[in-house]
């Protein structure tokens, strides 16, 4: 798959698994994300390995990631999605989102799902919806994978 990246300002948004700094992602995911307290950093790096990854950075730090999970023909999974604090408020989520949504690869899908407990009002913004029919759907969740 082709790498794409597109700057705003300072700002650069790549799907260059290259640029990735597992070890920031690790810092955050494991410690600040209510999703993914403690996960391992080898659990961080094996999942990009499998994924549609886009970094967000200030130059050459990284200060934000999303990733896709997909068959790029009927389905996607958005997941790990986020900003350092210290960069929310100035429009880089939603940057973020339409560069997610933009992506040559994942147009014509008849689904895409994710799961968010604080982010509702950004993810409407690009028509997102709370699940039409529930009672469809199930789950098999282990909440506690990442305890020790």
């Amino acid at each position: 798959m082709q790498t794409l990246e597109v700057f705003k300002a300072q700002f650069c948004i790549s799907t260059d698994k290259s640029r990735l700094d597992l070890n920031a992602m690790h810092d955050f995911l494991s410690k600040e994300a209510y999703w993914s307290l403690g996960v391992p950093v080898e659990t961080i790096h094996k999942s990009t390995e499998n994924a549609l990854n886009f970094g967000l950075y200030d130059g050459q730090k990284q200060i934000g990631y999303a990733k896709i999970i997909s068959d790029f023909a009927t389905i996607a999974y958005l997941g790990d999605v986020y900003v350092l604090p210290e960069y929310r408020g100035s429009g880089l989520s939603k940057w973020l989102m339409e560069t997610v949504h933009a992506h040559p690869e994942l147009q014509g899908l008849r689904r895409w799902i994710l799961l968010t407990g604080d982010a509702h009002g950004l993810y409407e913004k690009f028509g997102w919806k709370p699940i039409a029919a529930p009672d469809r759907w199930m789950e098999l969740h282990n909440k506690d994978v990442y305890k020790k």
